[in-house]
């Protein structure tokens, strides 16, 4: 993977439409998120427990805000959204539920990576079945 397909801390790479983007969620997005729909909290219960879980609006405008926060402007990330059919909704939801995640605990990722590495030290090693 190229430096420019790799995510920054807090963020997630992800592909729309055969695009890699960049997305991000700060405290200025999630206030802006927070400022027309509902708590992040609220929404945090919604993708990972029993709360109400997210509209599509909310899905698609959270996505939309954590793209300028990777780096677009308002109307360029609105536009990558709504260019989207329904057929991509279930991806937005899981991209979504990804960046909501990562922007709380954003070095989960690579805790749960170097733990694995120190479970499984071997998984380095290229192991030869031909004999020789």
């Amino acid at each position: 993977m190229g430096i420019t397909a790799e995510a920054p801390r807090g963020g997630v790479v992800e592909e729309i439409d055969g695009v890699t983007y960049t997305l991000k969620l700060r405290n200025r997005e999630i206030e802006r998120f927070e400022d027309k729909h509902r708590g992040i909290f609220d929404l945090w219960d919604g993708f990972f427990s029993r709360g109400t879980k997210p509209t599509s609006n909310e899905v698609k405008d959270l996505l939309a805000l954590a793209l300028v926060g990777g780096g677009k402007k308002d109307a360029e990330a609105d536009a990558i959204i709504e260019r989207a059919g329904p057929d991509k909704l279930f991806q937005f939801y899981q991209v979504a539920q990804a960046v909501l995640g990562i922007a709380f605990m954003p070095d989960a990722f690579n805790e749960a990576e170097s733990k694995k590495k120190e479970n499984n030290p071997d998984d380095d090693l290229i192991v030869s079945t031909s004999g020789v």
